[in-house]
């Protein structure tokens, strides 16, 4: 029988053979997680869960985009609302969690976590929660929206991810205001290009003469992808997918032109971060470091996420009027 430990030893000596590619990392990091759901399963005092769920992860996990070192974002979603079930799932949401933080995985700093009752429901409690996110003013709200917005199903019924996403779909036909609050809450972006068109790194630090690839280079793709499907009820959730999907759709072949490579490019640098020793490590690319070609490339990449984020809010403005 594996444990948590057993999981966290096998991780640690097989991970490095699927840094070639991003789909391979994650698909590793997927079958490691659900190692971690079947351990997490077996420590519960019922064999079998009460009723049918969804445990989901969001986040760069959700969006198929994890790096070496990821944090943890994930949620549950079960059938039924009762005192039994209740009780079931919010043991089996601290389990796995636990779990994950042994297995290596660190805890949410933002307690997005199957752990938190805010993100473990039923299915109804969670169409409550859509909703009161959706009609909500505040900017944690529409945060958490965005944030649900990414789940990905990883273990159970995933029928339940895509029943609560045409949920948010719905709303938005009907209430496009909830476009403005999504725009809003994405409308500033960390700006690293300079006055003449020079690289602006972090001066003091740890990381001086790194420009954090987080903030300012995967957030405005990602922020710029996520508006525009939820907008056209899109509800793959990696965002090179998404992109794919609205180029076939009219009106975006060139907001979105060389998008892709951008960003599948970025996603190559971020996997040449892996001797990170901590989560924030592995964001920050060192451009003193790199080739002439590559500094090249990188501001490349900073300037179209700039352009395309300001390009899809005036788009997604004007459409709303």
């Amino acid at each position: 029988m594996e444990t948590y430990e057993s999981i966290r030893e096998w991780k640690d000596q097989h991970i490095t053979a699927f840094l070639d590619d991003t789909v391979s990392l994650n698909h590793f990091h997927d079958q490691a997680m659900h190692k971690v759901m079947a351990v997490a399963k077996s420590k519960m005092k019922k064999d079998n869960p009460p009723c049918y769920f969804t445990w989901f992860i969001t986040g760069s996990g959700g969006r198929f985009e994890q790096g070496f070192i990821s944090d943890q974002d994930h949620g549950i979603v079960y059938e039924i609302s009762n005192e039994v079930n209740d009780a079931y799932f919010k043991e089996l949401g601290e389990e796995v969690s636990y779990g994950l933080h042994i297995t290596g995985y660190p805890y949410c700093k933002g307690k997005i976590m199957s752990s938190n009752p805010i993100w473990c429901k039923s299915l109804h409690d969670w169409q409550t929660q859509l909703q009161e996110w959706m009609e909500n003013e505040s900017w944690e709200s529409i945060r958490h929206l965005h944030i649900f917005y990414d789940a990905r199903a990883l273990y159970g019924n995933i029928g339940y991810i895509h029943q609560l996403k045409s949920f948010i779909y719905d709303y938005q036909l009907v209430h496009p205001s909830l476009l403005d609050r999504c725009i809003a809450n994405v409308m500033h972006v960390k700006n690293v290009i300079g006055p003449i068109g020079q690289i602006l790194v972090e001066r003091y630090g740890i990381y001086q003469g790194c420009v954090d690839l987080k903030y300012a280079a995967f957030l405005p793709y990602v922020n710029a992808i996520r508006l525009l499907s939820i907008k056209e009820g899109i509800y793959e959730t990696s965002t090179l997918v998404r992109m794919s999907q609205l180029i076939q759709l009219n009106g975006y072949e060139k907001v979105l032109l060389n998008c892709e490579k951008n960003f599948s490019d970025l996603l190559k640098y971020r996997l040449s971060l892996v001797r990170g020793e901590t989560y924030p490590d592995t964001h920050y690319l060192n451009i003193e470091k790199l080739s002439k070609n590559e500094r090249k490339e990188i501001k490349r990449i900073l300037k179209d996420g700039k352009r395309l984020h300001d390009e899809v809010i005036a788009l997604t403005l004007s459409s709303n009027k």
